[in-house]
């Protein structure tokens, strides 16, 4: 049966710069890819277009392209990367100039018809999620480098699939898995142990459990050998770092997720039919991914300016850690009547310990952030104020950093547009435009019912301890909304989770999401819970809304909440 091998390189702007050559030199693969785009990024971006209407891609990608253009002609390995950003065009051309310096014969294509900013004035940016058949049309059609602006994480993947097999638009299923094959990929070294809920087990720090490469100072990439059925095996390069098994697989599946029905613009995937199993050493198999038809609508990912924030971060170190707290807000309060900024938020991180051996643990972290439309109302007059209270405040007064002028921040929101409103277009290596037509058939995207649950355990001892001694966790944002997949690794525990675990339970646990909106959603196949908190991060990333603002660890944060577990799980 023919294979198709495609690794990832990237998972985010800013991702280890040496992974593309990294992946090129340490084994056989048919393409490469490299996901450079977030919410976040996308701001970036458009902050760049803003000073240079020609930048708007990811730079750092042609830096990589540099020194492993040739490597990868030399191996006829495709590379197939959304580092074109707001600008795909601008970034072919850019990789066109250096082929031709390096005296490589390279064909590059582009896709583009993702931005819709002329339909929504005040945008920075306003990009539509696009699929995988554009990527797919310049492949089949020889480009030997293909650059997107704004698609799905898993259309990377589904294009070449896609080109490679002849799939047609209404083979939902193989369409599907290819689609949890990209999703798995499109953060990297999540895949391979990084970021991973139990990371310390086997000896991971020092090597050991599955050999040498259980190693997680340095994760491998993962790959993807993706078979004509749309089944695939998840694996890296031999002796590259970290691990793949059942628990980094299931991890990366629940990242940024919500139900059971994974909507994209060629197919929605239905995650509560993924099977996985070991398939040998760091090995995963997939199978058995159903598909639907996708929506009508895809999402458009929009970014605008925000307004200005501003911080002071006071140290309040030693006894009396609220009376100083309470005076600081005190002494803040004519200037923050003056400034008179939109929003005012003071947070009392309680980092201290009583009877500390060292100053900084002995300290606490009082935080004041402000927000306005308007620069002055959060900048130096304000940051000032608090400035010149060093001589006058609490005892032990110190910041921890200068007075700042306050600095722009963005706000991210999510729109929908139908398919047929919106140009893809595959520009091929030899100039051709060739239209991507929108799917023959759409389905509404409605909630999955809910599953059955398996029978709850029988009554016996418990034991009161952190929730990460049986589950492991994931966590990561979507706009406003974070979600934490948490994950059992045994049937037992799946008993018990399954039950134990209540929206109700989840807000007692993280006591901030009490007075927001929490969905539960299960998945049995993977022996796993998926909550989504609406609203917990504001605006989005850019705005900074929280302490972390990614709700990167707040499944961390969950695994560390103590609960009454039955001691035969312990």
């Amino acid at each position: 049966m023919s294979v198709l091998r495609v690794g990832n390189a990237s998972g985010f702007y800013g991702d280890r710069f040496d992974a593309l050559r990294e992946m090129l030199t340490g084994g056989e693969l048919d393409v490469l890819t490299g996901d450079y785009l977030a919410e976040l990024t996308m701001l970036i971006l458009g902050r760049d277009r803003m000073k240079d209407p020609a930048a708007g891609y990811a730079r750092t990608f042609l830096r990589q392209l540099e020194e492993s253009l040739g490597l990868a002609h030399e191996r006829g390995v495709r590379i197939v990367t959304n580092a074109g950003g707001l600008n795909p065009a601008g970034l072919a051309d850019a990789v066109r100039q250096l082929a031709e310096r390096l005296g490589i014969p390279v064909r590059v294509a582009h896709v583009e018809g993702d931005d819709l900013g002329p339909r929504y004035p005040g945008s920075l940016t306003a990009h539509a999620y696009l699929g995988g058949f554009g990527i797919a049309a310049c492949l089949r059609e020889g480009a030997d480098v293909v650059v997107t602006g704004r698609v799905t994480d898993a259309a990377l993947v589904t294009g070449p699939a896609v080109a490679r097999f002849g799939w047609e638009a209404t083979q939902y299923d193989r369409l599907a898995g290819a689609v949890v094959a990209g999703h798995v990929l499109e953060c990297g070294a999540q895949a391979t142990g990084g970021n991973y809920a139990f990371f310390a087990e086997g000896g991971a720090r020092r090597g050991g459990g599955h050999g040498a490469g259980r190693d997680l100072r340095r994760p491998g990439f993962p790959l993807a050998e993706i078979h004509e059925d749309g089944s695939c095996v998840i694996t890296k390069h031999p002796g590259t770092g970290g691990f793949v098994d059942v628990g980094t697989v299931t991890a990366q599946l629940l990242y940024e997720t919500a139900g059971a029905r994974y909507a994209g613009p060629d197919v929605t995937a239905r995650l509560d039919t993924v099977r996985l199993a070991q398939d040998g050493p760091d090995r995963v198999r997939i199978q058995g991914v159903r598909g639907e038809a996708p929506p009508p609508t895809l999402k458009v990912g929009r970014t605008r300016l925000g307004g200005f924030r501003n911080e002071v971060v006071f140290v309040l170190t030693g006894l009396d850690i609220e009376a100083k707290a309470d005076l600081v807000r005190e002494q803040m309060a004519d200037a923050l009547a003056e400034s008179r900024p939109a929003e005012v938020r003071w947070e009392l991180s309680r980092t201290d310990r009583p009877d500390a051996d060292t100053e900084e643990t002995a300290s606490a972290l009082l935080r004041l952030v402000v927000r306005d439309p308007e620069q002055a109302a959060v900048g130096r007059a304000l940051s000032g104020a608090a400035i010149e209270l060093a001589l006058a405040g609490y005892p032990g007064f110190h910041v921890l950093a200068p007075p700042g002028k306050g600095s722009p921040y963005g706000v991210f929101e999510a729109a929908y547009v139908p398919q047929e409103d919106v140009e893809h277009v595959a520009v091929l290596h030899d100039g051709r435009r060739v239209p991507v037509p929108p799917p023959a058939a759409a389905r509404v995207l409605e909630p999955a019912a809910e599953p059955d649950l398996p029978e709850p355990p029988p009554p016996g001892p418990v034991r009161r301890a952190p929730l990460g001694l049986v589950a492991g966790a994931r966590s990561g944002d979507k706009g406003s909304d974070a979600n934490v997949g948490v994950w059992a690794r045994t049937d037992a525990a799946w008993r018990w989770l399954a039950h134990e675990l209540t929206v109700e339970r989840f807000r007692q646990l993280l006591p901030e999401t009490r007075p927001l909106t929490v969905t539960r959603h299960a998945l049995p196949r993977l022996r796993a819970l998926n909550f989504v908190v609406e609203g917990l991060l504001g605006d989005g990333v850019a705005a900074q809304h929280r302490f972390d603002p990614q709700a990167k660890a707040l499944g961390e944060w969950l695994r560390s909440r103590c609960l009454d577990i039955p001691e035969a799980l312990l």
